[in-house]
This record gives C-alpha cells, sequence and structure tokens, in this order.
C-alpha cells in the first residue's frame, strides 16, 4: 500500500486507479510523465502526495482516449470521474 499524505479517499481510490492504468503501459505513463513535468525520481518521490494525485485526475480528464479505456477498464462512469474532477479544481 501506498502512503498517502493527505485525507481526501475518493481522491486517493481515484489517484490510485489512475496510477494503476497508468503503470500498465509505459508508453501511457511516458505520456503523464510528459505532461505533468516529471522525470521517473520525481515520479517515485511524488507518489501518494496530494499534488501528483490532482495532477493524475488532470491528465485523465484532459485526455479523453486514456480516460474512456481507464474508465472502462475499472469499471468507472465518466461522469462520476469528471464530476469529481471538476469539484476538486473549484473548491
Amino acid at each position: 500500500m501506498i502512503k498517502k499524505s493527505f485525507t481526501d479517499e475518493k481522491l486517493s481510490n481515484y489517484a490510485d486507479i489512475c496510477m494503476s492504468y497508468l503503470v500498465s503501459d509505459a508508453n501511457i505513463l511516458a505520456q503523464f510523465m510528459d505532461f505533468a513535468g516529471y522525470d521517473p525520481n520525481q515520479l517515485r518521490n511524488s507518489v501518494g502526495s496530494k499534488a501528483m494525485a490532482m495532477a493524475l485526475m488532470e491528465y485523465f480528464a484532459k485526455n479523453e482516449p486514456a480516460l474512456l479505456a481507464m474508465c472502462a477498464n475499472s469499471a468507472i462512469e465518466v461522469k462520476d470521474f469528471m464530476n469529481f474532477w471538476q469539484n476538486q479544481n473549484h473548491s
């Protein structure tokens, strides 16, 4: 289990799902790292942080093909993911 440095359980769960999807495909992981500006060390050091969780959410929210695939793989409703992401950005 990854140690979390924040307490938002739903955000943490979404981040875990997003990360699980990313690590299953090296190309998608590389795209995320480019998007978020992480090198491998920064990625490792950021796992479990709120900043990483938000970067994961934003990556998928702004990458429709990846969002649809991740949601289908994880049995998540796209609208639920997007509603949660939008609420995080307006709170």
